[in-house]
């Protein structure tokens, strides 16, 4: 796996090879239970996040450096799953790595489990104690589970389990420590402890028949034999398996299945009740009711529940949070508060910080490149591309900062997994699971990493719509462009328009998305929504902090990189006369340039939307390659134009005004609207064809470009009626 470092590391390239010597410890558990603030705790930012060798689904990897000097580790955070019998890509990555060849698996696993709802997590423990790779257990969010009066006691659950059992607390680094030294004896030990216990009591026919089946595995591939046993059992078929074994495998489970059917009373006179049990018994069903009467079972040796418990604040606040008439106005209301906090607080420092670029530091580095005598195209290149450039995509660092430390905030709370309930209702028109919304709020952040987040869906039919509507999502890119846009033609307003964009980007996915599943999809089922929900916390200053940090070093390294080659990009187009005879390289003007030709001859197109002009054309031609693109080429556009002197807001009013025939409010709305409808930018078609095919994404480009162009022209001509 290659990647880049996040936090301090950025920057420095690292490989899923671990150094010689150094243990590789997988961290494991099911979503939403402090996994990953456990992860970013023990690693800091020594911390790297790529896709794993061979997979497309990425894995965070960071190394562990254990207090005292203790021995250096290497910890992979695989993605959060329910079992080892997978129904997604990440569940599959998980099943992978702990079933791989001696010597490629994990040489022990820290498993997260959840004090607060322990049942299901340890019916993904029992799986993994299925592959004889040493344990030790991170019990997390144990204050949640006091309060609600069952908290296991780490001694009482680590004899029931005759595992290390270690409480933590990842957001106060509690217990990280004791975790240290539990996972250093467990790789001592370098075997799982003996007497650790599992699943399958002795006498229960199905350790019977396991036990035996087990014994025929061993040797004859390189999984562990008592995981291969019980996949077989359940009907999966791993690869390498001779078939003699997957006979036999298949023998055991029918006389399985055909003792638990004489049990339940098959062969009664009633024989439409015995062909029901006979259809809904087999061996898979009886592993897994052995697995949770095993999970049930130590629970209530390790943390019996006291009668009469009193529901928590959590459990309250759900009630209204998640309820059918105030779940979704409750989001739409905290979704509005944010983009109205983000856009009043961020004006003044964005303000402050284009007045920095647009004065001194243009001005000092034109007064610098005239006293070293600098040639015209160079003083060109570097103040009114690279310069006025950048510096339009730095004055909204502010704005950044402010939108995901409030994002984060929601994050940290709980808040944002109650979202996907929330819009359960809403997937549910396009018969997509509620989970489908998770991928679908992740591309409110980058629809890349959306993209690839739809590997958590079950089914491949859910996929491919998804990765369909991702790109309509507003992206933290796009948002620069609306609340540049928005603050020069809606003042005070501005925050209302931005939330009215984000508003506009749910309906339209949720317009093209019954559009679409008719057309390609006829065939797709709906599918229960199964999802924990965190328990309500105060965010923490260092989790927080730390979330902030990544995401806007993320977003300046790939729009820097962009926006850099994009700035260089237009200059050259601009310094080139598109005909001979209007001035020689560096001295054409921009109208002449090849640039200006190419975007007047387009400007038509988009006339009949109110922003006709070649300026407009110009932004949008380099937004498609990527959004951090538009405000940095407007900017060019008319410094170049006016000779250094861009007074971009007074020049965006003129030109829209002109363009729309006095109607530049609503040109402006059409602008916006269009920015948000058509392709993100290049990377996500890359994430498209990577995730859905080249044909799909051809469509789904084709689908957007049109989309966009008809919600622009509707848009601009209503809108005029009223401005």
């Amino acid at each position: 796996m290659s990647c880049h470092a996040t936090g301090a590391g950025a920057g420095a390239t690292a490989t899923a090879e671990r150094p010689a010597g150094t243990p590789f410890v997988a961290l494991v558990g099911n979503p939403n239970v402090g996994k990953s603030t456990l992860f970013n705790a023990l690693t800091g930012a020594h911390q790297c996040v790529g896709n794993w060798p061979g997979k497309t689904v990425s894995v965070a990897q960071g190394d562990w450096r254990t207090a005292g000097g203790g021995r250096p580790l290497r910890v992979a955070d695989l993605p959060g799953s329910y079992s080892l019998l997978p129904d997604s890509p990440d569940e599959a990555l998980v099943r992978d790595v702990l079933t791989a060849p001696e010597g490629e698996r994990p040489d022990a696993v820290v498993f997260a489990l959840d004090a607060a709802n322990p049942a299901r997590n340890l019916y993904l423990l029992s799986q993994i104690l299925d592959t004889d790779i040493p344990v030790v257990v991170a019990l997390t969010m144990t204050d949640v589970a006091a309060r609600r009066g069952a908290s296991p006691a780490p001694d009482a659950l680590a004899r029931e389990l005759a595992l290390p059992v270690v409480r933590v607390e990842g957001r106060t680094g509690t217990g990280l420590d004791q975790l240290a030294d539990a996972v250093g004896e467990a790789l001592d030990a370098a075997a799982p402890l003996p007497g650790r216990k599992s699943a399958w009591a002795a006498g229960s026919p199905v350790a019977a028949e396991l036990a035996e089946l087990a014994a025929a595995a061993s040797g004859q591939t390189p999984h562990p034999a008592r995981w291969l046993a019980v996949s077989l059992l359940c009907g999966e078929r791993p690869p390498a398996v001779p078939a003699a074994l997957a006979e036999r495998a298949g023998a055991a489970a029918g006389r399985l299945a055909a003792a638990a059917a004489a049990a339940a009373g098959v062969g009664s006179t009633d024989a439409d009740l015995d062909a029901d049990l006979d259809a809904d018994i087999d061996a898979e069903l009886l592993v897994a009711e052995a697995r949770y009467a095993w999970a049930h079972a130590v629970i209530e040796r390790a943390a019996p529940r006291p009668a009469g418990a009193r529901p928590t604040l959590t459990d309250r606040v759900d009630r209204l949070l998640l309820s059918r008439g105030f779940g979704i106005p409750f989001f739409l209301a905290v979704m509005w508060g944010v983009f109205q906090a983000t856009t009043a607080l961020a004006k003044p420092l964005q303000d402050g910080l284009g007045d920095f670029v647009s004065g001194p530091v243009s001005g000092g580095a034109d007064r610098l490149l005239e006293a070293v005598r600098a040639p015209g195209w160079l003083t060109g290149l570097l103040v009114d591309g690279l310069i006025n450039g950048v510096g339009q995509l730095l004055t909204f660092v502010p704005l950044m900062i402010i939108m995901f430390l409030l994002l984060a905030l929601l994050e940290d709370s709980g808040y944002f997994a109650r979202a996907a309930f929330v819009a359960d209702r809403l997937m549910r028109t396009l018969r997509l699971p509620g989970r489908a919304f998770l991928p679908l709020v992740v591309g409110f952040g980058c629809n890349v990493p959306a993209l690839a987040g739809t590997r958590i869906l079950n089914r491949r039919s859910h996929r491919l719509l998804v990765g369909l509507l991702i790109p309509y999502m507003s992206c933290t890119a796009r948002l620069a462009v609306y609340v540049m846009i928005a603050g020069v033609f809606f003042g005070s307003n501005s925050g209302t328009v931005v939330f009215f964009l984000y508003v506009a980007s749910v309906l339209l996915v949720v317009g093209m998305g019954l559009i679409l599943r008719p057309l390609l999809f006829r065939d797709m089922k709906e599918e229960p929504l199964v999802l924990e929900l965190p328990p309500y916390r105060l965010p923490t200053l260092r989790v927080t902090g730390a979330q902030v940090w990544q995401k806007l070093a993320a977003f300046l390294r790939t729009a820097g990189g962009i926006i850099v080659a994009t700035a260089a990009g237009v200059w050259l187009l601009m310094a080139i006369p598109a005909v001979a005879g209007h001035g020689g390289f560096g001295k054409v003007d921009v109208e002449q340039s090849v640039f200006g030709t190419v975007t007047r001859a387009t400007a038509p197109l988009v006339a009949p939307a109110g922003f006709g002009d070649w300026h407009a054309t110009a932004a949008l031609g380099t937004g498609l390659i990527a959004k951090e693109g538009v405000i940095s080429t407007l900017a060019q556009t008319y410094s170049a134009e006016e000779d250094g002197d861009p007074k971009l807001t007074a020049s965006l009013h003129a030109t829209f005004e002109e363009s729309s025939g006095g109607h530049q409010r609503a040109a402006a709305l059409a602008f916006l609207v269009f920015i948000l409808a058509y392709t993100p930018c290049f990377a996500t078609l890359a994430a498209q064809r990577a995730e859905i095919g080249a044909r799909l994404t051809v469509i789904g480009f084709g689908i957007q470009l049109a989309a966009a162009w008809l919600l622009a022209v509707g848009v601009f001509q209503i809108a005029r009626l009223v401005w």
